[in-house]
This record gives C-alpha cells, structure tokens and sequence, in this order.
C-alpha cells in the first residue's frame, strides 16, 4: 500500500544538506551485493537506520532490488517511519513507473545510472522526477559519461566500482572529479572503508559519501557506523 499522505510535498533535500555540510556520510542499508553474495542476511532495517541517523548521517541509502541486493520496496517505507533525514531509493531505475513507486513509498531521493540508460532517457526520467518533487542523483563511472549529466540533475555520484568487473578503484573519483560542473554537488560511491580516504576526496571538493559494506558486514551496523563517525569527526575538527 502506497504512502498517499505526503504525495504532493516537496521531499527532504540532500542538494541542500550536500552543499551547507561538512563531509557528509550517505549511510547504506543493503544485505547483499552482487560480486560478494550475502553480507548480512536476516538483519531488520529498523535494528541499523536509526542508529545511522543518530550518530550523524546526511542520508539514508535504501536497496530496493531483491536479486542483486537481497532489498525490497517495502523496507523504503518502512524507513520513511523510522527517519526524519533524506532517503534514496537506490535501484536499477529505468521507467516513469518506478519514480511513483518511489515516491509514494517515501523516496525524496532517485539514483539514475548513466551505464543503464541513454542520455536522453536519463533527461526524460529526471524531468519526471522533478515533477514528482524528487531529487535526482546521476551516478557516473567514465569521463564519456560526463555529457549525461543535464540541468534535471540534481547530484553528481562518481562510483568507484566498474559495473561491469566489480573492480573498484577509488581514483575513479579523483579523476573524473575535476569535469563535473561547479553547480553540482558531487558524492563518491563504493570502495571507501577509512576515514582518511573520506578526508582525502573530501579536501579536492566531494561533499558527500557513499558508504555501505564497511557497516553492513559487521554484526551491529548501527556500532560500526558511530565509531566511524567519531573518527571522522575528529578529523574535521
């Protein structure tokens, strides 16, 4: 059953959070990945959001694929209860229908993936989007995938990891960094475990991180995810 209620508002904005932030920590809920197999099995969203949005999260990073990532759309509204700081429905997003799903289940936020889709399919469903009241992220892996990026996307995601041999290699972002427009808020996805790393990608202008599987292997996410965040914080200071 959809979440009519807050169909028509305006959703929570991680444009904002991104661009008014320190580094900001996109904390991700997933139980699978596709290269690795099972992570964390049986664990129950409501035992990891809360804790990641208590100790400082921007964002929560949402699975909804069951085969890849072992997610469902169910768990985005049950995140929607759970949370007051922006969710993104991540999925392999490719027709007008799945935007409604995410909206209504409470997404404010929509992953589109330039590997996926053609540029103007990408523009077509960012448009739509935006009508809906969604913020977009456009993740991007290549440097030709930079002239997908278009004025309906809100967020620029650089991800680490190649689609297509699972190899992640973090200079991926600092390499593809530096041609993405100055009006773009950009986040770097997959590969990143250290604070450190954070600090490096942090200090050549990425406002944002994408992190999941160094909270989701261990047995308390939530644990992990705070001590994390103490290191990080330090850091900043």
């Amino acid at each position: 059953r959809f979440l009519n209620d807050d169909f028509n508002k305006q959703g929570l904005s991680l444009t904002e959070k991104l661009l008014n932030g320190n580094a900001n920590i996109i904390a991700e809920f997933k139980r699978k990945s596709p290269s690795k197999g099972w992570m964390n099995e049986h664990i129950h969203i409501s035992e990891v959001i809360p804790g990641y949005e208590a100790h400082g999260a921007a964002a929560i990073s949402v699975l909804t694929d069951k085969d890849f990532f072992g997610g469902n759309i169910e768990e985005l509204k049950i995140a929607k209860l759970e949370v007051e700081i922006p969710l993104l429905r991540k999925d392999f997003m490719i027709d007008e229908f799945q935007l409604y799903e995410a909206k209504s289940y409470g997404a404010d936020v929509i992953l589109l993936i330039a590997a996926c889709l053609s540029k103007e399919k990408i523009k077509a469903l960012a448009a739509k989007a935006k009508e809906l009241k969604l913020e977009v992220l456009l993740e991007i892996h290549t440097k030709e995938e930079i002239d997908f990026i278009c004025d309906e996307v809100d967020i620029i995601g650089i991800n680490n990891r190649n689609l297509e041999t699972f190899v992640t290699d973090v200079s991926a972002s600092t390499d593809l960094i530096k041609y993405i427009p100055a009006d773009k808020p950009v986040i770097s996805e997959s590969g990143i475990s250290d604070v450190d790393t954070i600090m490096n990608l942090y200090s050549i202008g990425f406002k944002g991180f994408l992190i999941g599987e160094a909270f989701m292997r261990t047995k308390k996410p939530a644990i992990a995810f705070a001590d994390f965040m103490k290191q990080l914080k330090a850091k900043l200071k």
